[in-house]
């Protein structure tokens, strides 16, 4: 009866309690399982939900920028109750993990911000040309979370002789009216991309695929144009080259196909007609140059365009000897034997008397006389 009455009495003293005694009783405070900081230090208010007047007390250091830490959660009541927090509710939570959250700016992103900075300017080109070397070996950067702007430069020095920058960036702070100051030093050279060898080439080699590559070079180091890979591949060098020069285009010429004095091909094409014969070069020449070429059978000096290794071909009239103009069926050339066929036949066909010569460069047209009409 008695403990009847003390419940019914309680019962009613509860409900007779001001509303904020009652919301201070279910206000509990609680430990979180998870916690996000921006701050370096971390405070009761970050760990304990409902920690009151206490949740400014500092109690641990930050991890570091960008990292996450985890706390036993023994060890976050100790220390709780070391700045007289107690009453703390863990529930489950067996450990508290504490999440510093950062801005990472990767190396090539300072490198990209310098090169921005100093792009068309100080007699420099494009920023995808210029490589960037700092002076202290820059990792990614690590800044607070709240650094939402972009890398500005405020203040740019930059030597043209020695390559020496010194540039200064700011970056707008969520957090701060004051942006965040950053300066770096280094060097910065503007750089050419260039065919290089990858052995020594004596001059008369031909440039395989295997013997170039394709590396950045100082554009002071390489004068002129420099050669592209594309451009290189099956061309000869000027000169003898060793392993690790980068080429220029003045470097490299087409390959002589036909040397002078060099017995070649000679292949005489028209329309229907293909012959080839024996000649010597009376020059040199790469695929594609119009070069001088002896007959050896006709002693004829011919015009033909260099078309292979030891091969030159005369295309229609290009030879010495005039095209023989068209004749009438009457003419000294065979029946059913054309013009073209004609002098085809005499580039191969030596001539064996002056006469004959004439013969053979001039069709001759014979006069035909009907016989008499008898009465």
């Amino acid at each position: 009866m008695i403990r009847t009455t003390l419940a019914t009495i309680s019962a009613l003293f509860a409900l007779a309690l001001p509303v904020e005694a009652a919301d201070d009783v279910v206000a509990v405070p609680t430990l979180r399982a998870s916690v996000t900081v921006t701050a370096d230090v971390v405070r009761v208010g970050d760990l304990v939900d409902n920690a009151g007047s206490a949740a400014l007390i500092p109690v641990y250091r930050s991890p570091d920028l960008g990292t996450t830490g985890a706390l036993p959660v023994a060890q976050v009541l100790s220390v709780l109750r070391a700045k007289q927090v107690i009453g703390v509710m863990t529930g489950d939570i067996k450990e508290v993990s504490v999440t510093r959250p950062a801005r990472t700016l990767a190396n090539k992103d300072l490198e990209n911000a310098v090169a921005s900075a100093l792009e068309r300017r100080f007699g420099l080109g494009d920023a995808a040309n210029i490589s960037v070397t700092f002076d202290r070996g820059i990792a990614d950067m690590q800044l607070d979370a709240s650094n939402t702007g972009a890398l500005q430069p405020v203040a740019t020095r930059y030597d043209a002789r020695s390559g020496r920058f010194d540039i200064a960036f700011e970056i707008g702070n969520d957090s701060n009216p004051a942006p965040t100051k950053l300066r770096f030093t280094g060097t910065a050279i503007e750089t050419v991309e260039v065919a290089v060898l990858t052995r020594d080439i004596d001059r008369a080699e031909l440039l395989k695929s295997s013997d170039i590559t394709v590396e950045r070079k100082p554009k002071a180091e390489v004068t002129g144009e420099p050669a592209s890979r594309d451009r290189t591949i099956g061309m000869q060098l000027r000169r003898p080259m060793r392993a690790g020069n980068p080429i220029r285009v003045a470097d490299i010429v087409k390959p002589d196909f036909v040397q002078r004095d060099q017995s070649v091909t000679v292949i005489y094409q028209v329309p229907g007609i293909y012959l080839t014969t024996r000649g010597k070069a009376m020059e040199s020449g790469a695929e594609g140059d119009t070069v001088s070429v002896l007959n050896l059978q006709t002693k004829r000096t011919l015009t033909g365009v260099v078309t292979g290794r030891g091969q030159v071909t005369v295309q229609g009239a290009s030879q010495s000897a005039p095209m023989a103009p068209a004749v009438e069926q009457t003419s000294s050339l065979q029946r059913d034997e054309t013009p073209a066929a004609a002098l085809a036949r005499s580039l191969v066909e030596a001539p064996r008397s002056p006469a004959q010569i004439a013969q053979a460069q001039i069709p001759q047209v014979r006069a035909s006389q009907a016989p008499a009409k008898s009465e």
